[in-house]
């Protein structure tokens, strides 16, 4: 397991090995932790996805195991890909009985696999009103959809979620993929990834009862005003796929107050399976290094961490 030392909020500062896609400095021994402290374990689902146990409950967040091939990798995108669910990949992924998952927004690389484990879990599924929807559409009881839209601070007992109401990306066109909402439940369950439509985009912050506060982002757009105040010690932050978005890095990382430690997600081939070190691209390895070095010149104090799959890292 990964433990990283505690830092200027007394939370932990530190990384853990990375990959080598990136140069990472050297991490300073400092205090241990404060005695009767509660922390937080996470393991990375690739993309922007995570495991994350609090005080022996699971939390998932955008859990994407099944990783389908679309043809995005390899530059023959097919819209028309059935969707599919890995039964197998989602077993050997070792998730537990989660009884929150916290959904960003619903393109499939994010909510493909969502029913399928709020169904044989039972778990409750925070997303907005186009995931209830089409949790509804896709067999999920409506008794384990809770549709939020940003602002609502939900309480957990030994975690509380704050809800931020987000940007999805834009691409070189200032567009995106299946853009659009599901105001009311399809008339037929969705069958392909472009049935599932981008739904509106949500950021989360999971603050540990007497433990670190986490930030997790699943696109790379973001509303400045409403992260004023969040002060993460943590934040996973989305790795953006071009300029389209106005000093994404240095207006995303002031906001936020400059976290101590700072991970970047969603740069992996997620149409490849989970083994490490994660696949990645030519041009998202390049975009890596380069979104590295931002994150470093803007926030020089933060550790940077580039994560892999399923390995624990302790806050």
């Amino acid at each position: 397991m990964t433990r990283m030392p505690f830092g200027r909020r007394g939370f932990l500062r530190g990384a853990a090995a990375g990959t080598a896609l990136a140069s990472l400095p050297a991490v300073p021994a400092a205090a241990a932790p404060r005695s009767r402290r509660r922390t937080a374990t996470f393991r990375w689902l690739g993309t922007s996805g995570w495991h994350i146990e609090v005080a022996g409950r699971t939390i998932l967040i955008d859990p994407y195991l099944s990783r389908f091939p679309t043809g995005l990798s390899t530059g023959a995108f097919d819209p028309a890909t059935p969707l599919r669910v890995d039964t197998a990949a989602i077993a050997a992924a070792r998730l537990g009985t989660p009884e929150t998952i916290l959904v960003t927004h619903t393109h499939w690389d994010h909510f493909n696999d969502v029913p399928h484990l709020a169904t044989s879990a039972g778990a409750r599924v925070l997303g907005t009103l186009t995931a209830y929807h089409l949790g509804l559409a896709l067999g999920v009881p409506a008794g384990q959809l809770s549709p939020v839209k940003g602002g609502e601070v939900l309480a957990f007992g030994d975690y509380t979620v704050e809800v931020v109401a987000a940007l999805h990306s834009r691409n070189a066109a200032y567009s995106m993929a299946f853009p659009g909402v599901r105001t009311e439940v399809p008339s037929r369950a969705p069958a392909t990834i472009a049935d599932l439509p981008e739904g509106d985009t949500l950021a989360y912050q999971i603050r540990v009862t007497d433990g670190p506060s986490v930030f997790l982002m699943g696109a790379s757009d973001f509303v400045e005003r409403h992260l004023s105040g969040l002060r993460p010690d943590v934040a996973m932050i989305a790795m953006t796929s071009g300029a389209a978005t106005h000093a994404y890095v240095p207006r995303l990382l002031a906001a936020l107050g400059h976290p101590e430690v700072v991970i970047p997600v969603h740069w992996d081939d997620f149409e490849s399976p989970l083994t490490n070190p994660p696949p990645v691209g030519s041009a998202n390895a390049a975009r890596l290094r380069a979104f590295v070095e931002e994150i470093r010149a803007s926030s020089p104090r933060a550790r940077i961490l580039i994560p892999e799959y399923d390995t624990p890292y302790t806050f």
